[in-house]
């Protein structure tokens, strides 16, 4: 059912893409985002060092030197390259990236993101969040709405640390896609069988709603 839910999210996400739009997917649900795009024309990129991110290889055809970001098996697309990683955080500090497909931890009602680092335990560091996100033209979470503990990942104030004072311009869950414009939230559209007042009791933060 979770696998479902995170489908639902990325198919979701995929209406929001340009055609011809460069793309970065960051780690966890926005790295199905390739296996769902149908005869859209993106150009995905991975931070580790690609452009051009094919779908997900069947078994026998894994190769575990071509992985994305999440560490996952993926493929090349026609015309797709290979550089350093340095390359690869040139394009995203360098604004060259149009859109970023984040997971988070939290994300605070006026759009701030936390996607990291948990407050007491053991982190690896930011990786390339703190650069997208402050790189990307334009941020998009992907995120259940709520954790494995059953709290709210959109919530009034983030607890845990910040990727950055950049906000998000747009998160979707398996519920709902909200929009922040001037540090406010806004319900955009419910996407299952939720009530708006019981989408209100899920959601730790408040938002508008037409």
């Amino acid at each position: 059912m979770t696998q479902e839910k995170r489908i639902k999210i990325s198919k979701r996400i995929i209406e929001e893409f340009k055609e011809g739009e460069t793309v970065n997917l960051g780690v966890g649900i926005p790295t199905l985002i390739p296996d769902y795009l149908g005869d859209k024309k993106l150009y995905l990129q991975s931070e580790n060092g690609l452009l051009g991110i094919g779908p997900t290889p069947p078994e026998e055809e894994i190769n575990m030197e071509l992985i994305s970001a999440s560490k996952k098996p993926i493929t090349m697309d026609l015309g797709a390259s290979l550089f350093d990683s340095s390359d690869s955080f040139a394009m995203i500090r360098g604004g060259h990236i149009n859109v970023a497909v984040l997971g988070a931890l939290q994300v605070d009602e006026t759009g701030e993101i936390a996607n990291w680092a948990v407050p007491g335990a053991t982190i690896l560091g930011v990786g390339g969040a703190m650069d997208l996100v402050a790189g990307a033209q334009r941020i998009i979470i992907a995120t259940l709405h709520n954790a494995k503990n059953g709290e709210p990942k959109i919530v009034e104030k983030l607890t845990f640390p910040s990727s950055g004072v950049r906000k998000a311009d747009m998160i979707v869950t398996e519920h709902a896609v909200f929009k922040f414009k001037d540090n406010k939230m806004e319900l955009v559209e419910i996407l299952s069988d939720v009530t708006l007042e019981e989408l209100k009791e899920l959601t730790g933060a408040k938002f508008s709603h037409s």
